[in-house]
């Protein structure tokens, strides 16, 4: 009985909002997670942020409220005309072209499945992606959950090829949005310039509950390849949810319906990694991080400055947030 009226009550929802194929949508409402103080905070290094702070304060400026002007955005977005029982899943879909579309083929399963498709316009890889790509995509879900009802274990950033590449750095700055990303036909390793560490407390939450499923042509050889590297890198920082899909026939192109299908069953799959095993491995990176912070205070007291203050930078590259309070302490005002 209880389970009928929520489904009816889901039912009517969804009946509020319009489903199917929609073009040019405009959201309205902003979260603090898209700010640009908050994107700062979870996606640059220590080191980075501190000097970004302090060129703003010589200038006289500060970070601005959002970068983006929702009055000026559109969006694609497509629902199915049934939400399931527990609520709709929603893919947010970051694409390396710069109009939203639907892919070929992705509207039967997301009918099949449940599934909210959106997608921002402008949002290519020709897009900051600080700016622009990112918060469009943190948006994107956020207006997606205050217009339908939403199952929040299902809520999934998803991209293609250079947007792809973007999804997997949303996924880790934002593992209190979205539960998993698609990840198909581009990803990167993790613990560099180009992909640094969330902060300690995000990325725990990546470590222990975000889903990972990586997908690519079996013709796609490069991508396949990367996707390797980029699986390895996550274990290594102790990130276990992971899975890898191949799809048949397929080259640098996106998912068929087949290969979708397939993809959102691993997302929809719950993996928590083992206890021990998790443990161990945040005991390995805390003994790792104190060994090359010790050595940087060794340098320090036998005046050899310009190396510690190296080899510190060298620290918040790889380690990122993940050693934001120890790297702060021991250099601070750098520029």
């Amino acid at each position: 009985m209880l389970g009928a009226l929520l489904l009816a009550l889901l039912g009517a929802a969804a009946q509020a909002q319009p489903v199917g194929l929609q073009r040019g949508v405009v959201f309205d409402q902003y979260s603090a997670r898209s700010s640009s103080a908050e994107l700062v905070r979870r996606n640059l290094s220590p080191l980075a942020a501190a000097r970004l702070a302090i060129r703003l304060a010589r200038a006289g400026e500060a970070l601005g409220g959002q970068s983006v002007n929702l009055a000026d955005e559109r969006f694609l977005v497509y629902a199915p005309k049934r939400a399931p029982p527990r609520g709709y899943a929603v893919m947010v879909f970051v694409p390396p072209w710069p109009d939203a579309r639907l892919p070929r083929g992705w509207a039967p399963v997301l009918d099949r499945e449940g599934v909210i498709f959106v997608s921002a316009a402008r949002s290519g890889n020709d897009a900051s992606i600080l700016d622009r790509r990112e918060p469009l995509a943190v948006l994107a879900a956020e207006n997606i959950v205050a217009r339908y009802p939403v199952d929040p274990e299902r809520i999934y950033i998803a991209g293609f090829s250079g947007g792809s590449r973007v999804a997997m750095r949303i996924a880790l700055a934002y593992p209190d949005v979205f539960q998993g990303a698609l990840l198909n036909a581009g990803a990167d390793p993790i613990g560099n310039p180009e992909t640094t560490l969330p902060p300690r407390d995000l990325f725990l939450r990546v470590q222990a509950s975000t889903r990972l499923v990586y997908v690519t042509g079996a013709r796609d050889e490069v991508n396949l390849g990367k996707d390797a590297d980029s699986r390895r890198s996550m274990s290594r920082w102790c990130v276990f949810s992971t899975a890898a899909q191949i799809a048949p026939r397929l080259g640098h192109e996106p998912l068929d319906a087949g290969a979708l299908a397939a993809a959102l069953a691993g997302l929809d799959t719950p993996t928590r990694p083992d206890p021990a095993r998790l443990a161990a491995c945040r005991a390995a990176l805390d003994a790792q991080l104190a060994r090359a912070l010790e050595s940087v205070e060794t340098r320090r007291a036998n005046g050899q400055q310009a190396d510690a203050d190296r080899m510190l930078r060298d620290i918040d590259t790889r380690f990122g947030g993940w050693a934001a309070s120890r790297v702060s302490d021991l250099l601070p005002g750098e520029e």
